[in-house]
């Protein structure tokens, strides 16, 4: 069973409502979005071609893919639109003071 474990990964502060900011755990691609308030990480390469979704476009509570359109809920990664086919992972997010943390599988 693979062990897990929290990564600090940026400062709140740099984590604005409504964009995506591009961060690595090793060597996992990971983007922060910050929707509501509250702070969401997501795989940042699109499933279908190798595109970062952090330089996509946000709206409402989706973001899309800056290569093909594909479009992604941004609190569950679930695929909404093609020509994805599959959802983006996810992971685990704490806030602790002006620290945001990923919670990463080792």
């Amino acid at each position: 069973m693979a062990e897990t474990s929290w990564h600090r990964v940026a400062a709140s502060a740099d984590v604005k409502e409504g964009a995506a900011v591009a961060v690595s755990v090793g060597d996992r691609q990971i983007a922060l979005c910050r929707v509501g308030g509250t702070v969401y990480a997501f795989e940042n390469v699109c499933p279908h071609a190798f595109a970062l979704l952090s330089d996509g476009f946000i709206e409402e509570n989706e973001i899309e893919c800056p290569l093909h359109a594909a479009r992604f809920e941004i609190a569950t990664g679930r695929c909404t639109s093609p020509p994805a086919d599959r959802d983006l992972q996810t992971y685990p997010v704490k806030v602790e003071g002006d620290e945001v943390l990923v919670e990463v599988s080792e």
